[in-house]
């Protein structure tokens, strides 16, 4: 029996197409406005499927733009670029759509480095040149295979952070490692979204149970650790969206804004769900962890730790190269562990804890910002992302799904003043560091 083909929903974009075959050793500020334009539109739908927010991307085609001696006006979504460009004489208008979107901050700094080098590199080449280059930035994939991806070590750094010991630790590394290993290769293989996020969930939460299971049987393990199985599912919390939009919604870009914010609800909605329907099955709650005893110093020096391997890990899921995760990292364990103590020291509210901690981050990239040669953006999202508080999310999702609706409002109103305090502090730090970021233009 013959294999079933399936025909892709968005077709391919032949950029070559758009090169003048006849002028093709003509650089490109002197080619057609069509050629320009599909320069433009394609590095502009390039850095929207790295992941990065709708500012960056129409500035970034608008250094493209400006070089060229063409004006372009944009209208970006998360999945989608309409966008004109147009010269004083002609006009050209073309409608872009990715079919997946995702975070790719190895990716996403070699496009950077393309438009930052475009003004005196790029404007002497040929379209077809610049669109060769473009193809070889478009073929980097993963820096890491699914295997390295697994080891899930951001999620054990989380573990701790939320209260959990050694044995949570392990459980919840082994679970998030397998759950993030089949969700790498359904991703890969291009199955759709929801079904790699069941699945993956689903995978962690089991493995989870089932290391457990085997502790207690052979090990005496108390059944109190069953706590941590949130943690082995917390690799699936859409951190970077959450923050993007926020960003977005700060700039007034409010469809890319609003779409990724609908994104991020959206996988927070199925993995809950799919995390609780797993709890009822085998039989979890979201308990709290077993109280671990460590003097002052002793918190402080582990949760740094923590904080620095679980950004770490984050950086390293989301394709960062080592030297940028270990930049994120150390700038997430310093911002990280002073929110962690702000609250437990003077007490402060954990969303004003997680603005601050945010704001130091965000002050923090912007001062390493040139001396790492990184993209901005690449550094602050990810030392960030291990404050989103998925705990929160899933003990509310929890709850709510029991009918203990006064509980679950608790912890969907903590979960979303954090959500908000975290982006507000790097748009401050923006604001505050970025006098291009400071105004409406």
């Amino acid at each position: 029996m013959s294999e079933t083909m399936i025909r892709k929903n968005h077709m391919d974009v032949l950029w070559h197409e758009y090169t003048d075959k006849e002028g093709q050793n003509l650089p490109v500020v002197q080619a057609s406005l069509t050629e320009k334009a599909s320069i433009i539109g394609r590095a502009g739908i390039m850095l929207l499927s790295c992941g990065t927010g709708a500012w960056r991307v129409r500035s970034s085609m608008n250094t493209l733009a400006e070089v060229m001696g063409v004006t372009c006006t944009a209208d970006i979504g998360l999945m989608s670029i309409e966008y004109t460009c147009f010269d004083g004489q002609d006009g050209f208008t073309q409608s872009l759509c990715l079919t997946n979107t995702g975070v790719n901050t190895s990716k996403l700094n070699r496009l950077e480095h393309f438009i930052q080098d475009f003004e005196t590199e790029g404007k002497d080449m040929s379209g077809e040149q610049l669109h060769n280059l473009l193809d070889n930035i478009e073929e980097i994939h993963g820096l890491y295979s699914p295997i390295a991806l697994g080891i899930a070590l951001a999620c054990g750094g989380f573990t701790f952070l939320l209260g959990g010991g050694p044995i949570e630790m392990f459980c919840a590394f082994v679970g998030a490692g397998l759950g993030n290993f089949l969700r790498c290769k359904l991703t890969k293989h291009h199955y759709t979204l929801f079904l790699g996020i069941v699945l993956s969930v689903s995978l962690a939460c089991l493995s989870y149970a089932g290391l457990l299971k085997l502790g207690e049987i052979f090990l005496g393990l108390s059944v109190k650790h069953e706590a941590g199985y949130i943690c082995a599912m917390l690799f699936i919390i859409p951190g970077f969206p959450f923050i993007t939009s926020g960003i977005d919604l700060a700039k007034l870009d409010m469809r890319s804004g609003i779409e990724r914010l609908g994104y991020a609800l959206i996988i927070i909605l199925v993995a809950t769900m799919s995390a609780w329907i797993m709890a009822l099955i085998l039989h979890l709650q979201p308990v709290d962890f077993i109280k671990i005893s460590l003097p002052l110093a002793g918190w402080i020096i582990f949760r740094f730790l923590a904080s620095f391997c679980g950004v770490f890990g984050f950086s390293i899921m989301f394709n960062s190269p080592i030297p940028l995760a270990v930049a994120a990292a150390s700038i997430g364990a310093i911002a990280n562990t002073l929110r962690l103590e702000l609250v437990d020291l003077v007490n402060a509210p954990p969303a004003a804890a997680a603005f601050i901690g945010a704001l130091t981050a965000g002050i923090l990239a912007s001062l390493m910002k040139d001396r790492v040669g990184y993209p901005r953006i690449s550094v602050t999202v990810p030392s960030i992302v291990i404050m989103v508080p998925g705990l929160y999310l899933y003990r509310g999702f929890y709850n709510l799904g029991i009918m203990s609706l006064a509980t679950s409002a608790t912890w969907f109103a903590s979960a979303l003043l954090i959500i908000l305090a975290l982006p507000l502090g790097l748009i401050f730090a923006r604001i505050l560091t970025d006098k291009t970021f400071r105004y409406c233009t």
